[in-house]
């Protein structure tokens, strides 16, 4: 198979149906009917599993992957590309803010530069003053504490090369920020100029911004360790020299030393860090606890495909194979 396509649904009812039109329509003009769309429905609430059976139903090139729960975005589409096996894949939200349309556009760029992905890149990031500033925020925050460079204002779409999606999913760790993962994974990536549409407010508050700021940073990186470390030998320097200034001042002058109120804001100073380390080396602990615990970061419920006509590898997950008539349960 030449092609894959893979979304994610979460309260997507909306745009299925014109996704996948416009979807299987770019699809067809790049590789024919050699193409799958592989929707992985992220626990939504609304009807968005009802419509993608439906359509899996009509169309033997759709696989629908229905999570137990809702996992997350970055987990929901891991697990997207585990069930692909085209030798190209298309990653991309189908909320239609970004463009089924882009699809050969970033081929022709993938095959003229010879390189493994193709990855769209806004030129000024969408939303309020305060979404664009903390979005910026992040990435140098990120680039601060991890020393990895993230390319800024990406987006999800991107074309990927079978080796690149194979070495990708060599990653099995449980806390998943599929940025770092894409970066890391290495190959030869190019960044592809978009204008992507904004049609509602981002769903990642200040606070979801904070957690996954936290969440890349301890993934990535020691640096907050390594940063305890010496913060603690900088207090433990100053607090020698302040004794060291106490024992003078007291053996020469004898005098009593006023200063309750900085002993006081010290003391203060001292307890806020010590909580605070202690909460940096908590979350590290709790990572190493989530990871040697093993479990899957998804688990799939059933797997949806009409049989008739359709290609590609056989999945080893649970599935359910629909004819034309039959109605899934």
């Amino acid at each position: 198979m030449k092609l894959s396509i893979v979304t994610t649904l979460y309260q997507s009812a909306p745009h299925i149906d014109e996704f996948y039109r416009r979807a299987s329509a770019a699809a067809e003009l790049l590789v024919g009917d050699d193409y799958e769309i592989v929707l992985v429905n992220d626990g939504s609430l609304d009807n968005s599993l009802e419509r993608a059976i439906t359509l899996a139903q009509s169309d033997p090139r759709i696989v629908l992957v229905d999570l137990s729960r809702n996992f997350g975005h970055h987990k929901a589409m891991m697990t997207g590309l585990a069930h692909t096996c085209g030798e190209q894949v298309f990653l991309i939200d189908c909320d239609l803010e970004e463009e089924p349309e882009w699809l050969p556009q970033f081929a022709e760029k993938l095959s003229s530069e010879g390189c493994d992905v193709v990855y769209g890149i806004q030129e000024q990031r969408k939303g309020n003053f305060f979404e664009r500033w903390s979005g910026q925020w992040f990435y140098r925050m990120f680039k601060l504490l991890s020393g990895l460079t993230l390319p800024e204002n990406t987006v999800t779409a991107r074309l990927m090369t079978r080796r690149y999606v194979n070495a990708l999913l060599l990653h099995t760790e449980r806390e998943v920020v599929i940025a770092g993962l894409w970066l890391i994974t290495g190959f030869d990536q190019r960044p592809q100029l978009i204008k992507k549409h904004n049609h509602s407010d981002t769903t990642y508050t200040f606070r979801k911004k904070m957690s996954l700021l936290v969440n890349s940073i301890t993934s990535f990186s020691n640096a907050p360790l390594i940063a305890i470390f010496y913060i603690g030998i900088t207090i433990l320097c100053v607090a020698g020299g302040y004794i060291a200034y106490l024992l003078i001042h007291w053996t020469f002058f004898a005098k009593p030393l006023s200063g309750w109120t900085s002993v006081m804001a010290s003391i203060w100073f001292l307890g806020g860090l010590i909580i605070s380390f202690i909460g940096i080396v908590g979350i590290y602990l709790s990572k190493i606890f989530s990871e040697t615990k093993r479990r899957p970061y998804t688990i799939v419920k059933q797997i949806y495909r009409n049989h008739l006509g359709a290609t590609g590898a056989d999945i080893p997950s649970p599935s359910k194979e629909i004819g034309p008539s039959e109605t899934a349960a």
